[in-house]
């Protein structure tokens, strides 16, 4: 008796998330103060996009307009089989959180100097997903003092294995 497809795939691969952007500069020029993973409202021509890896977020962001979340600034290149029934590249793209969760960001964004950035893209379930951040811009020195801490922490954990490997 032969196994079907669905029996055959583990469990535990289902839910993992596939990756397909990240913003690595994120941490480096910002102060993460909230995460939250929302869904995303596409066509299928972006889907197809989003999976052939033909995405950029140069300059994205999300802003909140009639108590809806919007993310600006994401390009997903166009999908040429799609032809006339294809997406515009550079469109806005609704973002999809619970009531709660946007009551509350709509609360903390009121706060001065606070932006949503996004962290990473990636597929769950089949489902494209969109990590995004709620931040605060680091200043030069707030770099420089990180910067400074991490080499420290290098040289900490350089001498520890330094160490242990003599004893």
């Amino acid at each position: 008796m032969a196994r079907s497809a669905k029996a055959a795939r583990p469990e535990a691969s289902a839910d993992k998330p596939v990756l397909i952007l990240k913003n690595r500069k994120l941490r480096h020029d910002y102060e993460v103060l909230e995460t939250l993973e929302a869904g995303m409202v596409l066509m299928g021509s972006e889907v197809k996009s989003l999976r052939a890896g033909d995405v950029q977020w140069a300059d994205a962001h999300g802003r909140i307009e009639r108590h809806e979340l919007w993310l600006h600034g994401l390009h997903i290149g166009e999908y040429r089989q799609a032809g006339v029934f294809g997406h515009q590249a550079a469109q806005p793209r609704k973002l999809l959180l619970t009531r709660r969760e946007l009551d509350c960001l709509e609360e903390a964004m009121k706060g001065k100097g606070l932006t949503l950035v996004p962290d990473q893209l990636h597929f769950r379930r089949g489902y494209a997903r969109l990590v995004i951040c709620l931040v605060r811009g680091k200043s030069r020195g707030d770099k420089r003092q990180d910067l400074i801490k991490r080499a420290q922490g290098r040289d900490v954990e350089r001498e520890m294995a330094r160490r242990l490997k003599r004893g």
